[in-house]
């Protein structure tokens, strides 16, 4: 089973990215992101475990709030407990819209990937 994102075909691949006003608002890195903000409850947990530094992902946290009408991630600075992160109700809906059309697309380009494949070096 291929992961989500990526086709059965192990070669080639699409990926689906929603790009607003030229800007790209939202993929499926940001889709992995916020996952591992739900999973690790912290942005620095979450970019740990993506092995990625702590300032890209807090740069992407704020272009995702930034690009949508409403926040996607509320962060919490530290306390005692530490600081933490949630996905808002916005959040979680773009997540959950965003793998659905992902899983879509992917289903639907199955169809055509052997043909490309066929013609691709």
């Amino acid at each position: 089973m291929a992961h989500q994102g990526e086709s059965r075909m192990a070669s080639i691949r699409i990926a689906a990215r929603v790009i607003s006003k030229g800007e790209r608002a939202f993929g499926p890195g940001k889709a992995d992101l916020l996952e591992h903000i739900v999973a690790e409850g912290s942005i620095s947990k979450a970019a740990k475990a993506m092995d990625m530094s702590y300032s890209r992902a807090w740069q992407l946290v704020e272009a995702m709030n930034a690009a949508f009408r409403k926040p996607l991630v509320e962060a919490s600075t530290g306390g005692r407990k530490g600081g933490g992160a949630v996905l808002t109700r916005a959040g979680e809906e773009v997540l959950e819209m965003f793998r659905k059309m992902e899983k879509r697309l992917n289903e639907d380009a199955d169809a055509y990937l052997a043909e490309f494949e066929k013609r691709l070096r």
